[in-house]
């Protein structure tokens, strides 16, 4: 296991990227190709920006990145990489979809390396990252395009196959991720949805706005 931490630590230094989770997303993308070129990203829990700095690159310049955070992030592009704008806001507060809105009206992948403050205790722990990946989950129905992609971070245990169920519905093809670069004693791995199926609500079907995310 130290081995591995240090195999990645010392990766994202010399890669001159600010965290080893670089390489969860990394690994994903190669696999699944989650990203295009030309892409809008909102990664939700950006902080420091590693994904961010990712996405960047990977959709270019034609491309557009969020990167919304409780801490303050900025990082600057790479040349050649995706304007990326810094929020720092709570991704419970109602306000966020309308501050998100004001940069970009929809995105085509919402990613998210999102966790909980742990305790030690595992159930709670558990819910606290369902809790956060449910969030995530909302606001992919109120801002992703539809076909578009999701990549969500989540701490296994009893209630997780539920949320993966959640997740099954709104998307044509969904897996559960464990990247080589997760810690292999972390109870963390990332459920992915490929091609969101946009439901309209009833108030989209009246010709009226959807509520925002509360």
């Amino acid at each position: 296991m130290r081995k591995i931490k240090d195999f990645y630590y010392q990766k994202a230094k010399q890669d001159k990227y600010p965290a080893r989770s670089i390489y969860k997303l990394e690994e994903a993308q190669k696999k699944y190709h989650l990203l295009r070129r030309g892409d809008s990203v909102l990664d939700l829990g950006c902080c420091p920006g590693s994904w961010s700095l990712y996405a960047s690159e990977i959709v270019g310049e034609t491309g557009i990145v969020v990167g919304v955070d409780l801490q303050e992030t900025a990082k600057i592009p790479r040349p050649g990489g995706a304007p990326i704008h810094w929020i720092i806001a709570d991704i419970m507060a109602p306000e966020l979809v309308l501050q998100v809105r004001k940069i970009r009206p929809a995105f085509k992948v919402l990613i998210s390396d999102l966790a909980p403050k742990t305790t030690g205790n595992r159930w709670a722990d558990h819910q606290q990252s369902l809790n956060l990946a449910r969030q995530t989950l909302l606001m992919a129905d109120t801002l992703l395009h539809e076909k578009g992609n999701f990549f969500c971070k989540a701490f296994q245990g009893e209630d997780f196959p539920a949320f993966v169920e959640e997740v099954q519905t709104r998307f044509e093809q969904v897996k559960v991720v464990k990247p080589k670069s997760s810690r292999t004693e972390s109870r963390e791995v990332f459920v992915m949805g490929l091609g969101f199926k946009k439901l309209k609500t009833l108030c989209e079907q009246d010709g009226q706005q959807p509520l925002a995310v509360d």
